[in-house]
């Protein structure tokens, strides 16, 4: 069996639908970009923690690093196509492999020295410690 893509017929710009003409330029755009992927990152915060959730289905703990510096944290890594068998046809691979790189300003109100992740079921949680807030100082103007 051959799964063949459908490409519609080459019609002049004008006479096409510009949501045709996006659609089209974004599923080239999808299909060609094999080097990398954007995780899904969730951040909220609580009264006492600031969290960070990074959705990473299929990799392993020793597949991500996690970086801090200059108050940016940084999650990254690679997962990697391992085919099991040569002798297998994919007719439609979705899964997007590559490396990924994230990052995020933490808040000047974090303790850096708390920041603690876990990583289970396919998602990275990341939780800091919020410090007492910073005293604000209104400034008058002369």
């Amino acid at each position: 069996m051959n799964i063949i893509r459908y490409s519609r017929p080459q019609h002049d710009l004008f006479g096409r639908r510009f949501s045709d003409i996006m659609d089209e330029f974004f599923n080239d755009a999808i299909t060609t970009r094999s080097t990398s992927f954007i995780p899904s990152m969730d951040v909220s915060e609580t009264d006492k923690e600031v969290k960070v959730e990074v959705t990473l289905p299929g990799l392993q703990k020793n597949d991500i690093h996690l970086e801090l510096e200059n108050s940016h944290l940084t999650v990254s890594g690679e997962r990697k196509m391992e085919r099991e068998n040569d002798d297998r046809r994919y007719h439609l691979t979705e899964t997007v492999y590559g490396t990924f790189r994230r990052s995020i300003q933490l808040p000047d109100h974090v303790d850096q020295e708390s920041i603690k992740a876990e990583f289970n079921d396919g998602i990275l949680h990341i939780t800091m410690k919020k410090e007492d807030a910073k005293v604000r100082k209104e400034i008058v103007i002369k």
